[in-house]
């Protein structure tokens, strides 16, 4: 004889679900921590424009001093003297 298979047990239903630290904590305290993860995303987004402005800045003044050395543009002259000679 083969026994038939039960069905599965049936779908767990929505009060059966464990609580979540967002149903425990107190609404109160679930919005300011939201506010504080808020201010912190701003933060650290202004902090990264703030280095990336600075090493923009660093790289320009890097750029000007280097145009101004005799030798480094004389070194990385792209023309080719050689075609203007007669």
């Amino acid at each position: 004889m083969v026994k038939k298979r039960q069905p599965a047990a049936a779908k767990p239903e929505a009060s059966d679900k464990p609580a979540t630290l967002k149903d425990l904590l107190n609404p109160e305290i679930v919005n300011k921590l939201k506010s504080q993860a808020d201010d912190m995303r701003a933060k650290e987004a202004e902090q990264r424009e703030k280095n990336r402005k600075e090493a923009e800045e660093s790289r320009k003044a890097e750029q000007k001093r280097l145009e101004s050395d005799f030798g480094y543009l004389l070194e990385n002259s792209g023309m080719d003297w050689r075609k203007y000679k007669s």
